[in-house]
Formats: C-alpha cells, sequence, structure tokens
C-alpha cells in the first residue's frame, strides 16, 4: 500500500504498467527527462547512475526501455527522494533501482571512481540566480544551478564512469558551448547531438548530447526531433518516446 501525501498523485507512464508518484505544487517531472530516457541506451549487464533524479522518472522509464542490470540515482533533497523511493516500491522495482539521497557534487566519493557504465542527468539550466525569491524551493532547486553547477555534473561525471562509459545529458542549446568545452576538459568526448524543436520553423529549445569517456574526437548532429506537428498534436517519433 503506497500512501500519498497532501498534493500527491499518481500518474500512468504508459510503459510496462509502470506508475509515478508526482506533487504538482512541488515539482513533476517535464518532457526533457522523458527525451533523454529515449536518446540515452543502456545495454545488458550495464549499471546506470541518474544524477539529480528528482522524482526518479528517469531510471523508471530507462528500466522499462532497456535490458540494463541495475539503475541508482542520486538526489540531494530529501523529500523527493523519498518520494521516488515510493514510486520504485509503487512499481515493484527495489531490485532494479535504488534511490540514493546525497548531493552531485561529491557522487565520486559517495559511488568510487570508474563504477558505472553509464550516467544520464536532466540537471538544472539556469546559471543566473538573481531575483529568485527562494532558492530553497523544491522547484528552484532543480531549475537554477542552486546546489551544484553544470562543471560538478560533468566533473563527477567523469570521474564515476568507467573508461568508454557513456554519459548522457539534456540541456538548453545557448549553453552549448560551454558544455562541449566542459566536457572535453573532463575527458568525456561528445559523440552524438540531436537538438529538439518545438516546431518545426521553430528554434531548438532544448540539446540532447552524448559523450565518451576517453573517446576520440569525432562528432555527429543527428537529425533534429520536432515534438509538435500542430497546437496540441505531438509528431509521431514523440508518441513513440512516450509510448502512446
Amino acid at each position: 500500500m503506497i500512501n500519498l501525501k497532501e498534493d500527491e498523485r499518481i500518474d500512468d507512464l504508459n510503459r510496462n504498467g509502470y506508475r509515478i508518484i508526482q506533487n504538482s505544487k512541488k515539482f513533476c517531472f517535464g518532457m526533457d527527462a522523458v527525451l533523454l530516457s529515449g536518446f540515452a541506451s543502456a545495454k545488458e549487464g550495464e549499471k546506470v547512475l541518474d544524477l539529480g533524479t528528482g522524482t526518479g522518472i528517469i531510471p523508471i522509464l530507462m528500466e522499462a526501455k532497456t535490458n540494463a542490470d541495475r539503475f541508482v540515482a542520486l538526489e540531494i533533497q530529501e523529500e523527493s527522494a523519498e518520494m521516488a523511493m515510493r514510486s520504485v516500491s509503487l512499481n515493484h522495482l527495489e531490485d532494479k533501482i535504488e534511490i540514493v539521497t546525497g548531493d552531485i557534487k561529491v557522487a565520486s566519493q559517495i559511488f568510487g571512481g570508474a563504477t558505472f557504465d553509464v550516467v544520464t542527468t536532466n540537471p538544472p539550466y539556469m546559471n543566473d540566480n538573481h531575483g529568485l525569491k527562494n532558492p530553497e524551493l523544491p522547484k528552484a532547486i532543480a531549475r537554477h544551478e542552486v546546489m551544484c553547477n553544470l562543471e560538478d555534473v560533468i566533473r563527477e561525471s567523469a570521474k564515476v564512469l568507467k573508461p568508454g562509459g557513456r554519459f548522457y545529458m539534456v540541456h538548453r542549446p545557448h549553453r552549448l558551448v560551454e558544455i562541449i568545452n566542459c566536457m572535453t576538459e573532463y575527458k568525456i568526448e561528445p559523440k552524438r547531438i540531436k537538438f529538439v524543436h518545438p516546431y518545426i520553423d521553430r528554434e531548438a529549445n532544448m540539446v540532447l548530447i552524448e559523450g565518451i569517456r576517453g573517446a576520440k574526437r569525432m562528432i555527429k548532429v543527428e537529425q533534429p526531433l520536432i515534438v509538435y506537428e500542430s497546437p496540441g498534436k505531438y509528431t509521431k517519433e514523440i508518441y513513440d518516446i512516450y509510448g502512446y
């Protein structure tokens, strides 16, 4: 029996019958997390770490979509981590997904070096905290670099990845130069980039990126992903990713 707290609800994920607990007044997962779960890959026997997991959406969806052996998810906000744990229990995935409460900035100290085959992350996008009324609010921590910054995420990812391990991130295109520079600094070589556009005639508002620790330099820019055919109607590729 899963107990729901005030303002919580259970949403269907359209994958393997899995569901997730969310709180609309604090933070709900967005399309970016779903798209990352479709962009990332994990093979049989591999171990995956999700940094800044929030409500646990990425490991739950990837458990449904891949044959990875085990998922570990790190989240600094105790309330979000506890909610993620209840979602794992709701789906009877305790033997596949472990939720850990802790700080991304010391992920390599928590888990040790070169311990994961894959790292996924949907980090805070905003690097200017000026004007935040309360930087401790859950939504602010999820969206702004209050508790960690881009370099923290990439540095710790590089440390926990095995040589040849894969790194997957969703972020904003306006920070792509900074992202690539930071990845190469920490020896994660960018290998695949996919831009996400809300409509075919609009500029990209998200970017999905794959890097490989210690790889040689060569990058592939994939065909862009278009979200909407028309207002309120997703493209076929989006419906496929969501499992509709």
